[in-house]
């Protein structure tokens, strides 16, 4: 029996062609298109490759002064769109909408806490000319530090490595769960929390239970 499929009827989305697609770690790429918007470091695209699937959310990870957006995503095995995108050519086109989304950074003292790539949004922001008291990364193995020579160079002993699965001279072993219990007591600033959902809970939970006003933090989910 053929399953009706629901056709993409987001009027919003517009045609951009793509510039570049560099697979940066195994399964993990970068795709670029040259931008005709304005958006705020933080904020979020849907994306589709056709009318007919449902597009995709994906937070955009270029500075907001750049020529290009850049879009960070891994490799779904399960998944229809990223594939597809993996396999994208410059020259071919794919639907984006315009920026929206209120996971925004400011100028105001803030800790960045990521698992994966969830980096993209705090990769925006530093390249938009913001940064952070801290930013933590925690990661399975060490080839998931995206961008990490950059992150270092800008943020310097703010840019906190957790790996999980390996080890090396500059990282901290265990989650980022484990390195945030080893403090007694938290600074009183925004925490920005960006990962797939288990991890923000976790996290979240951890802060609450430290002192954190829930107010104080504000989360992007990852699928």
């Amino acid at each position: 029996m053929q399953l009706k499929v629901k056709q993409n009827t987001d009027s919003n989305l517009q045609h951009f062609e793509l510039t570049n697609n560099l697979e940066i770690s195994p399964d993990v790429h970068v795709i670029s298109f040259k931008r005709d918007f304005n958006f705020l470091p933080g904020q979020v695209v849907k994306i589709a490759i056709d009318n007919i699937h449902a597009p995709r959310i994906y937070s955009i990870c270029s500075g907001n002064t750049e020529k290009e957006i850049r879009i960070l995503f891994n490799i779904k095995d399960d998944g229809f769109l990223t594939p597809k995108l993996a396999s994208m050519i410059p020259g071919e086109k794919i639907l984006v909408s315009k920026p929206y989304g209120s996971f925004t950074g400011t100028r105001e003292k803030s800790w960045w806490i990521a698992t994966g790539t969830g980096i993209a949004p705090f990769y925006c922001m530093v390249k938009s000319g913001l940064t952070a008291e801290k930013l933590i990364h925690g990661v399975r193995h060490l080839n998931q530090f995206y961008f990490e020579d950059e992150l270092e160079e800008a943020l310097n002993d703010k840019y906190i490595r957790c790996c999980s699965s390996e080890s090396s001279c500059n990282t901290i072993p265990g989650r980022v769960t484990d390195y945030l219990n080893e403090f007694q007591k938290l600074p009183d600033v925004k925490y920005f929390v960006c990962g797939q959902a288990l991890m923000v809970v976790e996290v979240r939970d951890l802060l609450i239970k430290k002192g954190i006003q829930f107010e104080n933090i504000l989360s992007e989910i990852y699928f």
